[in-house]
């Protein structure tokens, strides 16, 4: 048996060269699911993703949605695209296991948590303020480097892990920018840390948590996440998100201890 890709709608073209289409899984031409492929909205077009594989449930575990996500990245080096990327349910286990036999890497998880009526207390000693003008400055220029640290460390090319940091840090209102909150962490007095956040509408999220180096290994860490549980209760939130890059075991260690569970993993693989 054959298992090819139809296209079912034209290529589609978008501002800045950005691709994308829809294709029917076919078994010796029999419908048996979908894929949507595009040029990722953040890296360009150099960077493909796949934005939904399902196979029909009479067709599974019998190798098609393999064959069909090898088809798209076919697809995706005659676009010229030099990496594939996608974003798994934590809820698909097959999918999550079959992303990686094909090579795929974990880069990034997001993770959730279900708040509890009761906002947290924080420790004796412990207090959050308003981050001021004169030190937001320095920390988000610190913070703008350190990121696109990451996603290089992660696969993606300097250029472009520069770029995604300045999109993804665009604030031209800087402390005043709508929706976030920008806190610095006190210990006895003594500045420790920083949390930056959305807690209002339509979701609350933690965009960065950082203890300072010469004050981690003291629960600092655990704090900032109180905190910002604190702050989406305040908001009315009941929901806390968050993304994790992937070998930050502390990190990791910690959200598990506080309660976060995983809701989506993000992968990706080089097309050599």
């Amino acid at each position: 048996m054959t298992t090819t890709l139809r296209p079912t709608e034209p290529l589609q073209r978008a501002d800045g060269g950005a691709l994308s289409r829809a294709f029917q899984v076919c078994v010796n031409s029999r419908p048996v699911g979908t894929v949507r492929l595009s040029t990722h909205p953040e890296f360009g077009p150099a960077v493909a993703r796949v934005d939904d594989l399902r196979i029909q449930e009479p067709d599974r575990g019998r190798g098609r949605g393999a064959v069909a996500a090898l088809a798209a990245e076919e697809v995706a080096r005659g676009w010229g695209c030099r990496r594939v990327e996608i974003r798994v349910p934590a809820e698909a286990e097959g999918a999550l296991r079959l992303a990686t036999a094909l090579g795929y890497v974990h880069r990034n998880r997001g993770l959730e948590k279900q708040l509890g009526a009761v906002a947290p207390a924080l420790p004796d000693g412990s207090r959050a303020r308003p981050m001021t003008e004169a030190e937001f400055g320095p920390w988000w220029a610190a913070n703008l480097v350190d990121y696109a640290r990451q996603w290089t460390r992660r696969g993606v090319p300097a250029e472009e892990a520069r770029a995604k940091a300045e999109r993804d840090s665009d604030l031209p209102e800087g402390l005043a920018t709508p929706h976030l909150r920008f806190l610095v962490l006190e210990h006895e007095n003594t500045p420790v840390g920083t949390l930056w956040g959305a807690f209002t509408d339509p979701k609350a999220f933690v965009y960065g948590v950082e203890v300072d180096e010469a004050f981690r290994g003291h629960g600092h860490g655990r704090t900032l996440m109180l905190l910002a549980e604190r702050e989406a209760r305040a908001a009315g939130q009941e929901t806390l998100g968050l993304n994790v890059f992937a070998d930050n075991t502390p990190a990791e260690r910690l959200y598990a201890s506080l309660g976060y569970v995983p809701v989506g993993y993000s992968m990706y693989k080089s097309l050599l």
